[in-house]
């Protein structure tokens, strides 16, 4: 795409600006949590204590970067005393209840997280006069899944079979009902964010592929694959969360840009979960693989793409790294983490890389 002068995290922007980040314990939360802590921001985090064993967020001492708060967005009123404490500029919430199948084990718990949790957010930021910019990060799975074989446009109509993905689609409701009815009259920009299936070191939760393979591997057992041929849009970590950063500034700035926004690879980049376990064994050649025939477990969608091009020409962003590298950059962290480094200064090092990748990108004038 000759001719995007892609955009990046802006350190001008972020260094001193008031930030809560709801969700910082998890995995997206953590990274995100050493990202703006790097880029200079004074960073509240705000979230139940890590939810896996081990995880990112003591590995990396985020807890020493951050403000950590404890608190239960689905507890309205020790949220709202949470962020009036914390007097934020820009919100980013992440807490969430993230996977498909602990959705289908506890829904009810699933829906009274990301529905009501991301309304009781919405709610306490409406009475907090310092914020200006919001991002409600959603997921890829938002879309009424037609099995089409067309990327998914932010027009497209919002659905969900399973309650994971019924319960994200919800939450868009949400945000867009509390900006058209108090916080767009209130100066408060609200954008949401439905990034792709995110991959990076540093995750360790169950029924994800990469970590699932990682625990397999070094424990030499065999990987089970549920559904090998299943297609989703792969990314790293640092794709969406770059996107997430780059969206708060931009509506930050020009607030009549806030809106839905789709954050994913290139449509040809969508992959079949065998293409990305195969990529991931050549760091682990003897790991051991049994493919499923696709009927395991509860209904998961099959093929899912997301249409990037509103965020492109809206926000000029595009992704950095390819499939390849994500995978491999991912399975390395593992590996050296394994072996003995810092997991803070692996991801440092990753963020770093992702920089100056980008940086290049931007004086080439070039997408990946």
């Amino acid at each position: 795409m000759e001719g995007l002068v892609m955009q990046g995290p802006s350190a001008a922007f972020w260094r001193g600006k008031r930030v809560l980040l709801t969700g910082h314990t998890g995995f997206k939360g953590s990274w995100l949590a050493l990202w703006l802590h790097h880029l200079g921001a004074q960073v509240v985090g705000l979230s139940l204590p890590p939810a896996t064993a081990p995880h990112l967020f003591g590995l990396a001492d985020v807890a020493g970067l951050v403000d950590d708060v404890r608190c239960d967005i689905r507890d309205a009123a020790a949220l709202a005393a949470a962020v009036r404490q914390a007097r934020p500029e820009v919100v980013l919430h992440l807490a969430a209840q993230a996977l498909v199948r602990p959705g289908y084990a506890e829904p009810l718990n699933t829906f009274s997280t990301n529905v009501m949790g991301t309304a009781h957010v919405l709610d306490a930021v409406r009475g907090v006069a310092s914020v200006r910019a919001v991002v409600v990060v959603t997921t890829d799975k938002v879309y009424q899944n037609l099995e089409w074989p067309y990327p998914y446009r932010e027009d497209d109509a919002l659905g969900g079979h399973d309650p994971y993905s019924a319960s994200k689609a919800a939450a868009e409701l949400v945000v867009a009902s509390y900006r058209a009815s108090y916080l767009q009259a209130a100066g408060v920009a609200l954008a949401s964010a439905r990034a792709g299936n995110v991959i990076g070191g540093g995750d360790w939760a169950q029924d994800r592929l990469l970590p699932d393979a990682v625990r397999a591997w070094q424990a030499g057992t065999t990987l089970d694959i549920r559904r090998p041929q299943a297609i989703r849009p792969w990314q790293h970590v640092l794709e969406p969360l770059a996107a997430y950063l780059v969206l708060a500034e931009k509506i930050w700035r020009q607030p009549a840009l806030a809106g839905a926004y789709n954050f994913g690879p290139a449509t040809h980049e969508a992959a079949t979960v065998r293409h990305v376990v195969e990529l991931a064994r050549q760091a682990f050649p003897e790991g051991l693989v049994a493919w499923g025939d696709g009927q395991q477990g509860p209904h998961e969608a099959g093929w899912l793409a997301l249409e990037v091009a509103k965020a492109r020409t809206q926000l000029a962003v595009a992704p950095v790294w390819g499939l390849s590298a994500a995978v491999q950059r991912t399975m390395a962290w593992y590996r050296q983490q394994a072996d003995g480094a810092s997991a803070r200064q692996l991801c440092l090092a990753d963020i770093q890389a992702y920089e100056n990748d980008l940086a290049a990108h931007m004086s080439a004038g070039l997408s990946a």
